[in-house]
């Protein structure tokens, strides 16, 4: 008598959340249509999006082309309806007027990477030609990197990522959402800087506000460091242990029309951790204690969203909401 051994459920495969930094960006936010054909649209389209970077990557094998897709959660009831991932919600907003972490309109996010702008400006024109009239593109932002990874204020961005496995653990749901496991939270925004301020300051007064220094990238001590310093408010900890979220922020900007910024995303397994660092950012921690780096930075979007799993994002073109 043979008797079969039980197969481990293989993990839903994330989307590429952890994908190889790139040298360029396309970061697209979009609204969807109010008619129904408009949701069957986007439903179809969920089954199309790996095919097509697939199809325009290939053209490029060694420009790391990916894309990550994520959903608001007003257009996830009007697209999918239920059961809905427990803990995606709209965007918080945080702070006063003046220095505020605004919510800005926004159903679909688009993330797309690659080492070359041409793949990634290949791949939004065919995922946009496929979505046709069914959604309003509201945000457009082409980044790039910036010498050593630096932010367009001059400093190293991503320092503290999660590498390894541990870019996996800290960005991708578990059993806590099991039906949206392999899924992550996705926030958004778009800062504008005051450059002609910022470069008036001494390099010593920059280090300062970010908590780093400038030229070798290291942490200031702590006897040194301000609590009102960048490092020091998005260091987040829970029972003893760091919390980290994975960035992939891009330089973004338009020298001729006086525009230059950072566009902020990060990916977490929950809200939580994001939320937490734009209150510490934008409030203060305590509060009053806010980040000083927002004297010289607006934020003028803000969305959050959920990430499928690679697997489930297919799955959806078959869910009706």
């Amino acid at each position: 008598m043979t008797t079969k051994m039980p197969t481990d459920t293989p993990s839903p495969e994330p989307q590429s959340i952890c994908s190889p930094i790139t040298s360029s960006a396309i970061f697209i936010v979009a609204t969807l249509k109010p008619a129904s054909e408009a949701a069957e649209k986007v439903r179809d389209w969920c089954a199309d999006i790996a095919a097509l970077t697939r199809s325009v990557g290939k053209r490029v094998p060694s420009g790391n082309l990916s894309c990550v897709v994520g959903f608001g959660s007003t257009a996830w009831d009007t697209l999918f309806g239920s059961p809905r991932p427990v803990s995606l919600h709209t965007f918080r907003e945080f702070g006063a007027v003046g220095r505020q972490a605004i919510s800005t309109p926004g159903d679909i996010l688009l993330h797309i990477r690659a080492d070359q702008m041409d793949l990634c400006f290949e791949l939004a024109t065919q995922l946009l030609a496929s979505l046709g009239d069914a959604i309003t593109v509201v945000d457009e932002v082409q980044g790039f990197r910036y010498f050593d990874m630096r932010s367009i204020i001059g400093f190293v961005d991503g320092t503290e990522n999660p590498v390894g496995r541990k870019a996996v653990d800290f960005t991708a749901v578990g059993d806590e959402d099991q039906p949206f496991a392999g899924g992550s939270y996705v926030l958004v925004q778009k800062y504008l800087h005051n450059m002609n301020a910022w470069n008036a300051l001494s390099v010593e007064a920059q280090e300062r506000i970010i908590g780093r220094t400038k030229l070798s990238d290291i942490e200031l001590d702590d006897a040194v460091k301000p609590t009102s310093s960048h490092s020091a408010l998005t260091t987040i900890t829970h029972n003893g242990q760091e919390v980290k979220i994975l960035r992939d922020n891009m330089p973004f900007g338009r020298p001729g029309a006086g525009e230059f910024g950072t566009y902020f995303i990060g990916y977490a397994r929950s809200p939580d951790p994001l939320e937490l660092m734009l209150e510490n950012m934008f409030v203060g921690r305590p509060p009053g204690n806010y980040d000083r780096l927002l004297d010289f930075s607006t934020a003028v979007t803000g969305g959050l969203f959920f990430v499928p799993s690679s697997d489930l994002l297919e799955q959806l073109a078959d869910r009706a909401s």
